[in-house]
């Protein structure tokens, strides 16, 4: 169908604005009409927003429903790695993440994941290898090698990670990088394997050397991890070689907003309007190659309007020509969909949270808000009849992390930071593997917040005085298959209540999350153990000397 529309048409290819007439047929853009200067008061046309980098099962949400909350904040399309759900059903978990894509008009493009499991470390459901890869990488929604997190595998020239490069060099794709920290002579070698972005850049200084280096730049700002202000700079320095992403982003973050309140925050803060949207819009398309139209003649019409160029509150969105959503309201349909799982964890008991020990002083896992970073610090518990236990006084609080793949019993630790006075709160969704972690002020509390999520064969719960209160997510322990308003709405209450039990954290889920993540240092509790991510093994809970810390 033929038609036209009148509007400031923002050319960021030229850096430059003007009022134009659009004429759209068949989804594409057959002509563009320069009419003047850009006019006061009429609506501007831009390119849709792009999320660079994105794991969806964060949201809670399958891809197709994803998509149809982040259309309405003007977003078109996103880059996911669905490595989350490959550590849970491997290949078969990625060609459903897949499937629920082609359910949508929404640009749903992924990573073929190319680190599951994560570490050899843990407990996992899935195994994608080098032909694996080569598999996904024939797929047309698959458009890099995800995020190689394996950098030590990259710089030791590991067989199979060197097959997976190869893979990624043979279907002519990109590769995604995650090397936290990595700098000098190791970064300038793990950039020259092939490796092209970083998302876990936390420092501007570290930002600017790999830029220097040629990488291209994820400026992240997520439910957990936020990075965008201390990045925010790179803007000036290197705009053709930033982009934004969320990374992980929670049901109620995505329902308030998406990459549009990025782009409005970088204007605010006085950064030049064509550099903010070349990494908003732009760049994303050139470095992954995307489909996805750029307001050109012959392009696709993927594109949003927006009243003002300040605030970017987004009035419409259109997808391959069609309108997806006007004033905040999707008119794309929530679909009902089935997901797998895989869950065959026991419940626990009081006697397998038991630290029974002869020392004094523990290593505690130290978490920061804001930050998948944690640090190790030496603490002492309480001490009744030989054990070991969590002192709320303190904000040493009980921590464990349960197999849930196999009947096991669950590891044990203790944690600092997540400020619980009373309860405990449980999550089946923790990166990578996703075993179910928990942390609460006593045995009893995390039995029930854990046994509610062992019974619903995954989910978030949280356990108070009065019972549990729980969000099943059925689809691989990770999604929820109901609508996102109503995911949003009930992940609230959870986030709520776990604030209500005294924690301060801004996200204390997403907190939980990580806690189990060994490839971030510095220490993580993972289903077999106290895991330093520093020297990359193992260590004792219980310390016989403070020394040991």
């Amino acid at each position: 169908m033929r038609h036209s529309m009148r509007a400031n048409l923002l050319d960021l290819i030229a850096e430059r604005s003007y009022f134009g007439e659009l004429t759209i047929d068949e989804g594409r853009i057959a002509a563009i009409t320069e009419l003047g200067a850009a006019r006061p008061g009429a609506r501007y046309l831009l390119p849709g927003f792009i999320d660079a980098h994105v794991h969806i099962e964060s949201s809670l949400l399958p891809p197709a429903e994803f998509g149809r909350i982040a259309a309405r904040h003007g977003t078109v399309a996103v880059v996911a790695d669905p490595h989350e759900v490959a550590n849970v059903l491997g290949l078969d978990g990625v060609q459903e993440m897949l499937a629920s894509a082609r359910q949508s008009p929404f640009h749903l493009f992924f990573g073929a994941p190319s680190c599951v499991p994560a570490t050899p470390f843990e407990s996992a459901g899935g195994v994608l290898r080098a032909p694996e890869i080569a598999t996904l990488l024939q797929e047309p929604e698959v458009v890099c090698l995800a995020e190689m997190m394996n950098f030590p595998g990259v710089l030791a020239g590991d067989g199979e990670v060197m097959a997976k490069l190869a893979a990624a060099r043979v279907a002519g794709v990109v590769v995604d990088g995650h090397a936290p920290g990595l700098s000098g002579e190791a970064a300038g070698r793990y950039i020259a394997a092939g490796i092209s972005t970083d998302h876990e850049c936390t420092t501007l200084a570290e930002a600017r050397e790999k830029a220097q280096l040629g990488m291209y730049i994820l400026i992240r700002e997520g439910s957990a991890a936020r990075d965008f202000d201390t990045l925010l700079p790179l803007l000036r320095d290197y705009p053709e070689q930033v982009m934004f992403c969320s990374d992980d982003k929670h049901p109620d973050d995505l329902v308030a907003g998406h990459i549009d309140r990025l782009v409005a925050r970088a204007v605010a803060a006085g950064y030049p309007l064509w550099q903010v949207l070349r990494a908003a819009c732009l760049n994303p398309v050139r470095h992954y190659q995307l489909p996805v139209g750029l307001l050109r003649e012959g392009d696709r019409f993927d594109a949003i309007a927006v009243d003002d160029l300040s605030t970017f509150r987004v009035a419409a969105t259109w997808i391959g020509g069609h309108l997806v959503a006007e004033a905040g309201h999707s008119s794309l349909p929530h679909r009902p969909e089935q997901g797998d799982n895989r869950f065959a964890a026991r419940p626990i008991t009081l006697a397998d949270l038991d630290v029974v020990a002869e020392g004094e002083s523990v290593r505690a896992i130290v978490v920061a808000d804001g930050s998948l970073v944690t640090q190790a610090r030496p603490m002492r518990p309480l001490r009744r009849d030989g054990r070991l236990l969590p002192d709320p006084a303190q904000d040493l609080l009980l921590a464990c992390v349960l197999n849930r793949y196999a009947p096991a019993a669950p590891a044990v630790g203790f944690v600092h930071g997540f400020g619980l006075r009373h309860g405990a709160i449980a999550s089946s969704v923790a990166h990578d593997s996703h075993n179910v972690v928990a942390v609460g002020v006593d045995g009893a509390a995390l039995c029930r917040a854990v046994n509610a999520v062992v019974a619903a064969q995954g989910g978030l719960a949280v356990a108070d005085d009065d019972g549990v209160a729980l969000l099943a997510l059925p689809f691989a322990g990770l999604m929820s298959l109901l609508p996102g308003d109503e995911v949003a709405s009930r992940y609230q209450q959870l986030d709520s209540a776990a604030h209500a039990l005294g924690s301060p954290l801004r996200a204390p889920f997403m907190t939980l999350s990580f806690l189990a993540l060994l490839v971030i240092p510095e220490l993580k509790l993972s289903d077999r153990g106290l895991f330093d991510g520093r020297r990359f093994q193992f260590v004792d809970l219980v310390l016989s000397a403070p020394s040991d810390a």
